[in-house]
């Protein structure tokens, strides 16, 4: 019975680090594209007309009710059978970024509806009309007041990233995997990347309480 052996780590830090980056970069490029996409969300399904609100209330049920690793094939692998050729980058980010929109409209939209409503009648009594009202005083109120909840999916969606590996995206698991065909050593290599993960969520985690305290100051 063979013991763990992580001498044979050392080795391959060049591509365990380059894991470490795509998997930095695939979270924060996705994790902008859900708030960006989770705010409009959020915004056609209170306020759009019902013509514009339904289809994107089809498509949050959509991917709410399927797995990310669903949606990653048929982002990759569909969208290339139909002559859309997207890189797997491209596709690991659209594809994570889409599924953790749908869950910060579903956060931001509930914010919304908390803030008092007579700061919508407050500002358009100021003259202001109903997207500056929305865009000034509604949305920065509720982005505040649900930072804890967004800030839980984006470490939700750090430890999700791990999923694109599966359309060839070089990151922490993907370069785990390319190691251990070399080494055939699997468990030093997977307890390397869970400590790396965790360090990355420590990090994030320290990062998000900042964001919250400073919020906290401001109001």
């Amino acid at each position: 019975m063979q013991g763990l052996d992580f001498s044979v780590v050392p080795p391959y830090a060049d591509i365990l680090w380059m894991g470490v980056w795509w998997t930095v970069v695939l979270t924060v490029s996705a994790a902008a594209i859900s708030f960006v996409f989770g705010v409009v969300f959020a915004l056609v399904v209170l306020y759009a007309p019902k013509t514009v609100a339904l289809p994107v209330r089809a498509f949050m049920w959509l991917f709410m009710g399927t797995p990310l690793l669903l949606q990653l094939f048929l982002i990759y692998y569909g969208l290339g059978q139909l002559g859309f050729k997207i890189p797997a980058l491209v596709a690991g980010i659209i594809g994570l970024g889409l599924h953790f929109a749908v869950y910060n409209a579903d956060i931001l939209r509930a914010g919304i509806v908390a803030v008092d409503v007579g700061q919508m009648e407050g500002a358009r009594s100021l003259g202001f009309g109903r997207f500056q009202t929305l865009r000034y005083f509604i949305v920065p109120q509720a982005v505040r007041n649900t930072i804890p909840a967004m800030g839980n999916n984006l470490i939700v969606l750090l430890k999700e990233s791990s999923l694109v590996s599966i359309i060839g995206i070089a990151e922490l698991v993907h370069a785990a995997q390319l190691a251990i065909s070399e080494t055939f050593r699997p468990f030093e290599f997977y307890i390397t990347v869970a400590a790396l993960y965790y360090i990355l969520n420590l990090v994030l985690e320290a990062g998000l309480r900042r964001v919250e305290q400073n919020v906290e100051v401001s109001r």
